[in-house]
């Protein structure tokens, strides 16, 4: 049986631990790169993938002066050549260049706030420093959001895209941040037309963390953005997109026009299952029917009311298909849903489920059925 995928493992074992001590080495006069590897991988066996982060953090700090700008200056003076400037997206950059983030927030965050900045411009340039920004954000609002708002203009990609990815509402595995979208939106409005797909990738994002409690400002900033033509037609369309995918789910009625979704015209379905009832790990057969007056493209989606062992539901969205229906032509659609008892995202129980059938955001058909084990 083939080992467990480890991320921890994959990102921090002697390899890449390896490579941090000798880059540390020689950028500085003293560092005994060998201490260093032998103590950090003396650690990693208990600590998982965030803990051997602050573990390593820990290792070297014991090596670096006490004082945050002279730890600054070492800091600096061991990194690693900058990320290809040349590209222009997926180059997130090692984790293991993560540690001047962590030391910033820990030695720069009360006394040293502009120098610890000046550290974080120059690491998110070898490593994204969107997790160790975002406490600066919180301690020194103002001061921090008047930093991105320089660096939203900077030359370097990584600079830009960690305004937006650092400001972001819910990013993952973060802290959460203060900021209100008043305070970030006009971030967005300077990095919505950057010519780097990892910096709009980011905005897109960004936007559909807001949409979950400000739908209606999303739709409102990306109509602003088409009226004003600054970016790429098609590169706009594809953040337009991305950053409306949770309203689109939801059947948000302004973010689906955007899209060209129309909620105006009637759609009738029919919704067939193909049977009463399925086993775990079988196939549902999800089949449909639409028609409509008139010509209508249509954003077809199913959303599976799953059963729960305490009597509750929970639910979920699928993609079926993006089609067009021809006045009075009958649109077939079908998809083979597999029933995984064992997926790691969404567990299934026996019981009663339910397929509720979405066209451009309106539900329009719903047929139940029965999952056992």
């Amino acid at each position: 049986m083939a080992e467990k995928f480890s991320l921890k493992d994959h990102l921090f074992n002697a390899e890449t631990v390896g490579q941090l001590a000798s880059e540390y080495a020689a950028g500085l006069s003293g560092f005994d790169g060998e201490r260093f590897r032998t103590e950090v991988l003396s650690g990693f066996a208990e600590r998982e993938l965030m803990a051997r982060m602050e573990w390593m953090a820990d290792c070297l700090e014991g090596q670096l002066a006490s004082d945050f700008p002279t730890m600054a200056d070492q800091l600096e003076a061991a990194m690693p050549a900058r990320l290809d400037p040349s590209l222009s997206d997926d180059d997130f950059g090692h984790f293991i260049h993560a540690l001047p983030g962590i030391l910033a927030v820990r030695h720069g965050l009360e006394d040293h706030r502009e120098r610890a900045l000046d550290l974080l411009y120059e690491a998110t340039q070898r490593f994204s420093m969107e997790f160790y920004i975002r406490p600066f954000l919180n301690r020194w609002p103002e001061e921090t959001l008047a930093r991105l708002a320089i660096w939203a203009e900077d030359e370097n990609y990584h600079l830009r895209r960690l305004v937006s990815e650092g400001t972001r509402p819910k990013l993952p595995w973060a802290k959460a941040v203060t900021l209100t979208s008043d305070q970030t939106v006009p971030l967005l409005n300077r990095l919505h037309c950057d010519n780097t797909r990892y910096v709009t990738r980011s905005v897109a994002n960004h936007l559909n963390d807001i949409a979950k409690k400000q739908p209606d400002l999303v739709c409102a900033r990306l109509t602003a953005w088409a009226e004003a033509g600054e970016q790429d037609a098609r590169e706009l369309a594809w953040m337009t997109r991305h950053g409306l995918r949770t309203l689109v789910k939801q059947g948000h009625g302004g973010a689906l026009e955007l899209l060209g979704y129309s909620q105006e015209v009637e759609v009738k379905a029919t919704l067939d299952l193909g049977a009463e009832s399925y086993r775990m790990g079988e196939k549902l057969a999800v089949s449909c029917v639409l028609t409509a007056a008139s010509d209508l493209p249509v954003l077809v989606d199913y959303r599976i009311v799953f059963a729960r062992p305490d009597g509750k539901t929970g639910e979920k969205v699928f993609k079926l298909k993006i089609g067009q229906i021809k006045a009075g032509q009958r649109l077939r659609l079908a998809k083979m849903h597999p029933l995984k008892g064992d997926a790691s995202t969404f567990k299934l129980h026996a019981g009663p489920h339910e397929v509720v059938l979405q066209v451009n955001g309106r539900d329009v058909a719903r047929a139940g059925f029965v999952l056992t084990a």
